[in-house]
């Protein structure tokens, strides 16, 4: 839970004169998420993300981040099947945007749009979506990139207000979960952060009812919620076990 590029390896700015025949084949699936044990998530995915994952928070240099947990150890994506299909219902807005980021300028000011090269359906041969016209204008396929990316910079920014506040506010203590499986292993997942219910109970009234006016007291109960599909981690990883006892 520790760098944010995570999935990234090549990442340029799209130009016209390094893209203009390039397209983008969606449909490759997720391999690039295969080494993922954990990926960040804006505070307006919560209420979707809570019904499958256990959303909880990482340090990330002085900043706090949410995030779900995707695997019970580093670089295993439990979520993730054979065939590089996703198997959970909801596909967190980070995989989503992908292969596409925007780098930001020093002074966070300027945002360039961005693709990772290492994609495997990046490519020079006309499948899929263009990146640039005959016209060598980008296509209302990068447009529509474009929104989604903006979108998610504004949700990002807002979540690293909420973030803040639960800070500010002392919630937040550092957790661990501990899968026992059935062969008798245990697994121990360390180095997150979750709120702390009697820290939130002990809340003056006027803080609890901003947070509700505010919608944050929701997303709070959404998160600790979701620490019960840690159990669903466990399911998986001891299912993961057993397919691979059985490929042996």
């Amino acid at each position: 839970m520790s760098k944010q590029q995570l999935i990234y390896e090549t990442v340029v700015p799209v130009s016209q004169a390094r893209h203009a025949k390039c397209s983008v084949e969606a449909g490759k699936g997720f391999a690039f998420a295969r080494n993922v044990n954990s990926v960040p998530l804006t505070a307006v995915e919560f209420p979707q993300a809570a019904a499958e994952y256990a959303i909880v928070f990482a340090q990330n240099g002085s900043d706090i981040v949410p995030v779900v947990i995707l695997g019970a150890r580093e670089n295993q994506n439990l979520f993730l099947a054979a065939d590089d299909g996703w198997t959970g219902a909801y596909v967190p807005a980070f995989i989503r945007r992908y292969p596409f980021v925007f780098s930001i300028s020093e002074d966070g000011q300027t945002f360039t749009l961005c693709v990772d090269e290492a994609f495997k359906g990046l490519n020079y041969l006309g499948r899929g979506q263009a990146l640039f016209g005959e016209d060598g204008k980008q296509t209302p396929y990068v447009d529509n990139v474009l929104n989604f990316l903006q979108e998610y910079r504004i949700q990002f920014q807002r979540t690293q207000d909420f973030c803040k506040k639960l800070k500010d506010l002392d919630l937040l203590e550092p957790m661990q979960a501990e899968f026992a499986l059935d062969s008798g292993e245990k697994v121990a997942l360390a180095g997150f952060l979750a709120v702390d219910r009697k820290r939130l109970k002990a809340l003056p009234g006027e803080v609890l009812q901003q947070l509700a006016a505010s919608d944050e007291l929701e997303l709070i109960y959404a998160h600790l919620l979701s620490m019960r599909n840690f159990s669903a981690i466990k399911d998986r990883l001891a299912g993961s076990k057993e397919a691979s006892a059985t490929a042996s």
